[in-house]
């Protein structure tokens, strides 16, 4: 049996393997998304079989989680009838919704599993309720929304489209430097085709430049001592600023890394779980046990409420066209109040010429629109160990991606690789109350007496705790003065019950650059 639609904030988590689905699931999510052997959009991860979807979706739906399946390439001609066979064959193993970007593809997926819901992928371009209430039409029950979108345009979609249309937005990742994902760079420089899951990042290398008559010496394009990387964007990490987006309408909350490891699905899945529930609360929707006290429902005004307009202006479009030089700034009104010919619509020549063509003062039509507002809310405070999650998963230089105009993501200039300041040290194989607590674990890491660990817990704060003096032993009981052999079993005294699966992390001794 399929699982319904939330009623709720949606933690959307992804999976390359069965593994990762599972994992996902045991941290909380309340759905997950991955790929199989075909037609994904990350070709990178092993992805699923038909037979680990089966799996999958049983162990998904009796935890009361959901699982989607990436259907989201730009099919070529000799595809179609392979994508129309695929997808008969996932209608049969219990998963939950399609994800697809081609309009084709959808039409299909109608005809052949109507069962499925159908969700349009980022890679569609949806960034306004026109495009988003025609796939509505055409049986699309979601909307992954443009990564471009701001809060504003979230707003304005929400408060334009019908209820249980779902808008789902990417909360925390890796940003791609292309427009909603679709990019030729990679295909144009590698051969591997960013639109058929394949793409090798070539926007995150490092790149100089030749001049014709200077051949092998080479400039880089930002002065610094090893070149410059062109399009290495930042990650996103939204977990701060939760409450603005579900505010703002948005109902799943997307997490990327399909590719990731299941240590990063596990702190980063339970994070966000973590944050949501605690808007709950806080919103008053929930208690702390997780009863419902109100309906949820997000604070957008819409049309049809009576204080619709009324005090609507709203900062963030503000700052949205000052971002885009549509605002003159102060240096240049002192300027022109010096001035005996002042510019005749209060905008500089810079500010002109680099202003959106369609936004000019000249080119634009006067309407009635008017942008819609939130009614407001405290900001929910999130306890200060879960805002330090995200920290201890490998990263690029973080970003809140293009939500807020006044502080847009950008790129790192010097690197393009991972920084990591905490690392997997082991997993937990069992635990037993023999002994006052002893836990058996798959070490993956040097683990030494007094060094601080910390056990990864679903929907709770990382356990902290010294690793003992004495009682460190190898899997035939023999004890050893640390435990410093990877993928081999050890055990170790812990009076803390902890459960099977759970990650041991610990702080690096130098902060690496490398991902997980």
């Amino acid at each position: 049996m399929r699982i319904p639609t939330r009623k709720k904030p949606e933690v959307l988590s992804p999976a390359g393997n069965l593994r990762g689905l599972k994992t996902a699931v045991d941290y909380g999510a309340d759905a997950v998304y991955c790929g199989g052997k075909a037609f994904g959009m990350r070709s990178a991860p092993k992805n699923l079989s038909l037979e680990d979807f089966e799996e999958g979706s049983r162990y998904a739906h009796e935890r009361g989680a959901r699982v989607y399946v990436t259907c989201n390439v730009l099919p070529r001609n000799n595809e179609i009838e392979a994508m129309r066979e695929y997808i008969g064959q996932l209608k049969d193993t219990g998963v939950d919704a399609l994800i697809v970007s081609d309009i084709g593809v959808m039409m299909m997926a109608r005809q052949v599993a109507p069962n499925l819901e159908l969700h349009v992928s980022t890679q569609a371009g949806v960034t306004n309720y026109q495009a988003a209430n025609a796939f509505y039409e055409l049986g699309a029950r979601r909307v992954v929304l443009a990564r471009e979108m701001d809060l504003q345009a979230v707003r304005d979609i929400r408060a334009n489209i019908p209820d249980d249309l779902d808008i789902e937005c990417f909360v925390h990742g890796a940003m791609c430097m292309a427009f909603s994902g679709r990019c030729l760079f990679s295909n144009y420089l590698t051969g591997r085709d960013g639109n058929h899951g394949e793409c090798a990042q070539p926007c995150r290398w490092k790149y100089s430049i030749v001049e014709e008559k200077r051949p092998g010496q080479y400039f880089p394009i930002e002065q610094t001592e090893n070149g410059a990387y062109l399009f290495n964007s930042q990650d996103m990490n939204m977990l701060g600023h939760l409450d603005d987006l579900i505010d703002s309408g948005a109902t799943s909350l997307k997490i990327e890394g399909r590719a990731k490891s299941a240590y990063y699905i596990a702190a980063m899945t339970n994070a966000y779980k973590t944050a949501v529930n605690e808007y709950m609360i806080q919103r008053g929707f929930e208690d702390a046990d997780g009863n419902i006290l109100l309906p949820f429902h997000d604070r957008v005004i819409r049309p049809s409420d009576p204080d619709y307009g009324q005090g609507t202006e709203d900062q963030v479009m503000r700052n949205a066209d000052a971002a885009f030089a549509g605002v003159a700034d102060e240096g240049y009104d002192r300027a022109i109040a010096t001035s005996d010919a002042p510019e005749p619509d209060g905008m500089s020549s810079h500010a002109r010429s680099t202003r959106r063509k369609s936004n000019t003062v000249v080119e634009q039509i006067e309407t009635d629109w008017k942008h819609a507002a939130v009614r407001p809310a405290p900001h929910v405070e999130l306890p200060e160990w879960l805002l330090e999650e995200t920290d201890k998963v490998a990263h690029r230089d973080y970003s809140t991606g293009f939500y807020y105009p006044e502080h847009k993501v950008t790129q790192n200039t010097d690197r393009s690789a991972y920084f990591r300041s905490w690392l997997v040290v082991g997993e937990v194989l069992s635990w037993s109350a023999d002994e006052g607590g002893r836990v058996t674990l798959m070490s993956r890491n040097k683990i030494e007496p007094g060094q601080q660990v910390e056990f990864l817990l679903p929907g709770e704060r990382p356990l902290a705790y010294i690793v003992p003096e004495d009682g460190l032993r190898d899997a035939d009981g023999t004890p050893v003065p640390a435990i410093n052999n990877p993928a081999h079993v050890f055990s170790m005294p812990c009076p803390h019950q902890v459960p099977i699966n759970a990650a041991i992390r610990s702080r690096t001794k130098k902060p690496t650059l490398k991902a997980e």
